[in-house]
C-alpha cells in the first residue's frame, strides 16, 4: 500500500512529440511531490471535460535535471524539461496565471532540497555509529 501523495497542480499542458512530425499533445498534467505525471487526453478544452487515460507516463523529479528554455511567444509558454539522462521534453501552456514551468521547477527544487536535508541527518546520525565502531 502507497502513501497518498500530494497534488500540487492539475490540469492541461501540450506536450511535442517525439515522433517525425514532432506535434503538439494535450495531455492532463498532475504535478505532485514527486514528479509530474501526464495522461493521455481526447476531446474537451480543459481537464475536467477532456476524457483522460488513467494509465501514466511519470516524469519523477529523482530522474529529472532541470526545467530551462522559457519562451513566451503569441500568449504560450514554452518550456522544456531535461532529464538526467539529456532527454528534453518539450511542453507549452497558456501564459496566463501562474505558469506551469514555474510551478514544476520550484517542486524540482523542494524535491532536491529535502533529499539534501535528509542525506544531511542521515550523515549526522550515522557518524558517531561509524566512529564507536572503528575505535
Amino acid at each position: 500500500m502507497s502513501l497518498p501523495v500530494k497534488v500540487m497542480r492539475d490540469g492541461l499542458l501540450e506536450k511535442r512529440s517525439s515522433g517525425l512530425l514532432q506535434l503538439w499533445k494535450k495531455k492532463r498534467c498532475v504535478l505532485t511531490e514527486e514528479g509530474l505525471r501526464l495522461h493521455n487526453c481526447k476531446g474537451g478544452g480543459d481537464a475536467q471535460s477532456a476524457a483522460c487515460a488513467s494509465k501514466a507516463k511519470e516524469l519523477r523529479f529523482e530522474r529529472m535535471a532541470t526545467v530551462d528554455c522559457v519562451e513566451y511567444k503569441r500568449g504560450l509558454v514554452y518550456f522544456t524539461v531535461v532529464m538526467a539522462t539529456g532527454k528534453e521534453i518539450d511542453f507549452r501552456c497558456p501564459q496566463d496565471g501562474t505558469a506551469w514551468n514555474a510551478e514544476i521547477a520550484l517542486a524540482l527544487v523542494r524535491y532536491k532540497n529535502l533529499k539534501q536535508v535528509f542525506q544531511v541527518i542521515l550523515i549526522s546520525k550515522l557518524q558517531p555509529l561509524i566512529y564507536s565502531y572503528n575505535s
